[in-house]
């Protein structure tokens, strides 16, 4: 059975799991271990995406990490294969460090945010690497030393997770930490790995039937979410691909659409890469990725070389745009 697409939305929550191949470790020492995390550092500078939790165990890593407008495949290419090339170095190893394809559940936030983080942050309980809450606190190796405040990382979004247990710190802290022990003796979590509404082979007005009828089937593996969101997600997904598909045939370009935004926005295509904070510029600059990312389905490292700009500075235009109606360009 061939293996199902990357689901490639930006803003959304993905839970990421790799494991060694045939389990075997992915960490000997704690240089390892702190060489990773300096490339997922630098990995989630470069691409804009966030990361709200995660751990390093002996022979997988669990992360959960909000989109940006790059591929999370972007981050997780870079990632992962600087670190195998490292590893195989340092140990005099050659071949393959990690197991098949890094598996990545798009997740439904509403629900399952802080469940995911729950989950990440005890897998040394469930391992017995840990057994009280204090030697967990001071557990090196996972998000959860950073959020009760005994380390400090300055790439993993700690407010962000605090802020849903209060806005001040140390109640915040002190209710997280409760609420990590209600969970302690949570083994695996089977309902943590996909879930919703399978899409069926009659497209989406059969998929529709299905859910009015309440013929609820097995889940797409890619999603972690009830029935609605799932046929959102996938939904969204199958649309863009449409989309770009149109595009493509009918015959927008890179080019043909740098001298489409161009003429809207009243500035010679050589304008739209020069430096400056003329506002005619800015929003030239914020269409063209804008379309470029969304509706023609280009890659974010792809306009970036094109306009001569940092993946970071691109994510920045993205994220001003992202969501901005007056930032939409027809595209027939």
């Amino acid at each position: 059975m061939p293996r199902q697409c990357r689901l490639n939305l930006p803003g959304v929550l993905h839970h990421v799991i790799t494991r060694g191949i045939e389990r075997r470790a992915i960490f000997l020492d704690d240089d390892d271990r702190r060489e990773f995390l300096t490339r997922l550092e630098d990995g989630l500078q470069k691409t804009g995406c966030l990361c709200y939790a995660w751990v390093l165990m002996p022979n997988h890593v669990h992360l959960l990490i909000r989109t940006s407008a790059t591929p999370l495949s972007d981050l997780l290419r870079r990632l992962l294969t600087g670190y195998a090339v490292t590893f195989n170095r340092r140990h005099h190893r050659s071949g393959y460090l990690f197991q098949n394809r890094y598996k990545s559940i798009l997740c439904q936030e509403e629900a399952y945010f802080l469940e995911l983080v729950r989950y990440i942050h005890l897998n040394p309980v469930r391992a017995k690497m840990v057994t009280i809450m204090k030697e967990l606190d001071r557990f090196p190796w996972s998000g959860h030393a950073v959020l009760v405040g005994v380390q400090k990382s300055y790439w993993q979004r700690r407010e962000e997770v605090l802020d849903r247990f209060g806005s001040q710190e140390s109640l915040a802290v002190e209710r997280y930490r409760r609420f990590i022990q209600d969970g302690w003796g949570m083994g695996r979590r089977d309902d943590l790995v996909g879930g919703g509404l399978r899409r069926s082979a009659g497209g989406w007005e059969a998929l529709a039937g299905m859910k009015n009828n309440k013929d609820y089937q097995r889940g797409d593996e890619r999603i972690l979410g009830d029935g609605d969101f799932v046929n959102a997600v996938l939904k969204e997904s199958e649309e863009a691909l449409m989309e770009k598909e149109r595009l493509a045939k009918a015959g927008w370009t890179w080019e043909r659409l740098v001298h489409k935004v161009c003429q809207e926005a009243g500035i010679s295509p050589q304008d739209l890469f020069r430096k400056g904070r003329s506002n005619a510029i800015s929003r030239a600059k914020e269409m063209v990725v804008k379309a470029g990312i969304q509706k023609m389905g280009m890659r974010q490292r792809d306009i970036a070389d094109k306009l001569g700009l940092t993946q970071g500075a691109l994510s920045q235009i993205y994220r001003r745009c992202y969501g901005k109606a007056e930032g939409d360009i027809l595209l027939s």
